[in-house]
């Protein structure tokens, strides 16, 4: 037969909360709660409902520290009496609810998604790393969630991601190396998605997927990647859309903060949508002929729009040594590259754009 409650403890309860200190208060929950681990396995639903209602009388009453600890003991329990969960869960303060947002059996996944709506960040930070999180959760957590919120919920890997939600995920990653990283070694991550990551990321970051990936999805990459490359500078290109980062470029231009300086910075950060703008707007050519040049395999015509565009050299090494390309351009090209831009007068950079603008094409 299952044991009774400890009624001495429940007849003590009255006291506590009405004419009790906030000590005597906290003594009283760390009691019924021991009772209540020791006991509450054996317990039939009835006994557990006498539990329920003493810990949320006591939980009311009892400040948010008290309530934190009490959190931390019950968020384990699989157990544990189901009011309670759902008054922890739903407290304001992020110190009493993570740790049963984060781990606790007893919630379901409609309470879930109802907080997920209505708290804050902290709250979904919690909510983010649960295990075997489903899809109605996460859609919300990715509609709503600030960056490290999405990041956590990427490493998550029990997390089950909607194909709405991969789009929205994989949208909000730009040029973020990190969460790109996290995102392609996810096993479930769609093919058109991992496309859509691996073109849009650095060299670096590709070389570290492919290093660090599982055999079969290391596969997927490299046979992305071929594919990838091996349309550069032709229709991928012309399909891809940059509008958002032509209005940031043409800002930072309005603001006289387009120069040499802000193309090194981006081809050192491997932003190369951001150095393909910014070498069209200060060309005041179209961006698409620009993408073709940078993204061909000709290393010699890239110093063309460069010195056009009046960058220094370190500026065009840069672009030259991170450009997104099957394998990196050599000492010995490098070194002639050099030479060959020294000795490229800006006139003759500034007609031979024209003459691309005009006839709309760039020899491959």
């Amino acid at each position: 037969m299952a044991p009774q409650p400890d009624h001495s403890i429940i007849a003590e309860l009255e006291d506590a909360v009405r004419t009790g200190s906030p000590a005597e208060r906290v003594e009283t929950l760390r009691q019924v709660t021991n009772l209540f681990l020791h006991d509450g396995a054996r317990l039939n639903e009835e006994q557990v409902k006498v539990f329920d209602d003493v810990m949320c009388l006591l939980i009311a009453r009892v400040e948010s520290r008290a309530r934190a600890d009490f959190g931390k003991r019950l968020a384990p329990v699989d157990f544990a009496p189901q009011g309670v969960i759902q008054r922890l869960a739903w407290d304001d303060e992020i110190a009493v609810a993570g740790d049963v947002l984060a781990r606790s059996s007893r919630l379901q996944t409609s309470t879930l998604v109802e907080i997920a709506r209505k708290k804050g960040q902290d709250h979904l930070l919690a909510i983010s790393g649960r295990s075997n999180l489903p899809e109605a959760v996460t859609d919300v957590i990715i509609d709503r969630g600030e960056h490290r919120v999405i990041k956590k919920l990427a490493t998550n890997a029990s997390a089950r991601i909607s194909e709405a939600g991969y789009s929205g995920i994989v949208a909000r990653a730009g040029d973020d190396d990190e969460l790109t990283e996290i995102l392609g070694l996810r096993i479930d991550l769609p093919i058109k998605f991992l496309r859509d990551l691996l073109r849009r990321a650095s060299d670096a970051v590709r070389a570290r997927l492919a290093a660090i990936a599982s055999p079969e999805l290391r596969e997927e990459i490299k046979r992305v990647l071929q594919s990838i490359l091996g349309k550069a500078g032709e229709d991928t290109s012309s399909a891809r859309d940059f509008g958002a980062v032509e209005k940031f470029i043409r800002l930072k231009q309005e603001l006289n903060e387009l120069d040499d300086a802000a193309v090194f910075l981006f081809a050192e950060a491997g932003k190369f949508d951001e150095v393909i703008v910014s070498l069209a707007v200060l060309n005041d050519a179209p961006t698409e002929m620009m993408a073709r040049l940078l993204e061909g395999p000709r290393a010699d015509l890239i110093l063309i729009p460069c010195r056009s565009a009046r960058l220094n050299w370190p500026s065009v090494e840069t672009i030259l040594r991170n450009r997104p390309m099957p394998a990196p351009i050599n000492e010995q090209s490098l070194a002639l590259a050099q030479r060959d831009y020294r000795k490229l007068s800006m006139e003759t950079a500034q007609r031979t754009v024209r003459f691309w603008q005009l006839h709309n094409k760039i020899g491959k």
